[in-house]
């Protein structure tokens, strides 16, 4: 039995999942507070085992993994390590297997995902140490939108200012995104044209046309777009300059726009279960945040069907996405000229698993579809691997 071993890196977590060659997953956790007096999360066959160590780094984040697997019964001896890592830029439009020069590749990367790819990086590096020899392959959140065509992935700039600093939209999520569209392709039993809505603390709208990313909210960095968590997504660039002109630093305007607007910009949390439940006591500064998410979000549907010339599935996913019968009513509540429709009953049913939420014979099927982004890492992982020999 050959297995995968799926490894996120968070700038203080690190998620693991390792499947087999049937998909099935044999293990997984989270290794949370890296820095300091961490703890691990591992979920295996036989239950929840939970343990608390010094984890300094996420190298000691790994040994802690291994020892945790070890005392559950499960010897970690995978033949490949996949890696989630959120920006590729140009040059990396497709899964790569890890050596020094991507590596370097990479680090050079993180400018245009700070929060990002630096702990992405962490874990690849903690990884090819914990397991010499195996090959460690990097799954790029850009890779799938590398089929954006030009007029979608083009800003109007000076046009060699652009191409000297790699300036142009590039886009997130896409693994997610190419899992989901994937999916929902298989439950209606025919591929076309959908809308995928990734809804979590960050957020995305991708166009996929025929498997293809077409469209995609979130440009050059993952502030642009749709507004999430603590980012507020598109904004008049003339704000930010009137920001810098007006006193606040770059580094200032850089922790406004990541990590102190969005949700918990407009009202003190970025978690859509504290903003519903404040609007439910009518708290209106969470009201308006409410309407402000979805609004945003109807733009993006509107704007999508234009560019795909038709809907054949508004697909919602991600923590927010695939929990929130809320949010799901009312970005589709707005949206009844476009054929879509709610069935109030199967929305707010909490069922796992693909679903439509759309009434039967619905001119436009709504569907709610689980992403699963490890899965397609030990994919990618696998095929970037054979590939290889």
């Amino acid at each position: 039995m050959s297995t995968v071993l799926v490894v996120n890196s968070g700038s203080s977590s690190l998620k693991y999942q390792l499947l087999d060659d049937e998909e099935q997953v044999l293990g997984s956790g989270l290794v949370e507070r890296i820095g300091g007096a961490g703890s691990i999360r591992h979920r295996g066959p036989d239950g929840e085992v939970t343990a608390e160590a010094d984890v300094p780094d996420h190298t000691a984040a790994l040994a802690l993994m291994m020892r945790t697997c070890a005392s559950a019964g499960l010897e970690l001896t995978p033949d490949v390590v996949g890696h989630r890592l959120v920006h590729g830029g140009a040059r990396f439009s497709a899964p790569v297997v890890v050596d020094d020069e991507v590596e370097a590749a990479v680090e050079e990367l993180a400018a245009l995902a700070p929060l990002h790819n630096p702990p992405g990086l962490l874990g690849v590096r903690a990884a090819r140490q914990a397991f010499p020899g195996v090959p460690q392959v990097a799954v790029f959140d850009t890779a799938f939108h590398a089929t954006l065509p030009p007029e979608a992935s083009t800003y109007a700039i000076d046009a060699d200012l652009a191409a000297e600093r790699g300036i142009r939209r590039y886009g997130f999520h896409g693994t997610s995104h190419e899992y989901v569209s994937q999916a929902a392709a298989e439950f209606l039993g025919r591929a076309g044209r959908f809308v995928v809505l990734h809804l979590g603390n960050g957020a995305s709208a991708c166009a996929v046309s025929g498997g293809r990313s077409i469209a995609t909210s979130m440009g050059l960095t993952p502030l642009q777009g749709l507004v999430m968590g603590t980012r507020g997504g598109d904004l008049d660039p003339g704000a930010v300059l009137h920001l810098l002109r007006t006193g606040l630093s770059v580094d200032e305007v850089d922790t406004l726009l990541n990590r102190r607007s969005g949700l918990a910009g407009l009202t003190g949390s970025g978690d859509v279960r504290d903003v519903e439940a404040a609007a439910s006591r009518g708290d209106e500064r969470a009201v308006l945040a409410l309407d402000v998410y979805a609004h945003r979000i109807r733009g993006y549907v509107g704007a999508y069907l234009a560019h795909l010339g038709g809907l054949d599935a508004l697909v919602f996913t991600a923590g927010v996405g695939e929990n929130s019968a809320e949010v799901r009513a009312r970005v589709v509540d707005g949206l009844g000229h476009l054929g879509l429709r709610l069935d109030p009953a199967r929305n707010a049913a909490r069922e796992r698993g693909a679903r439509a939420i759309s009434p039967d014979g619905a001119a436009v099927p709504v569907l709610v579809v689980p992403t699963n982004e490890e899965l397609q890492i030990a994919r990618h992982a696998r095929a970037a691997v054979t590939e290889l020999r």
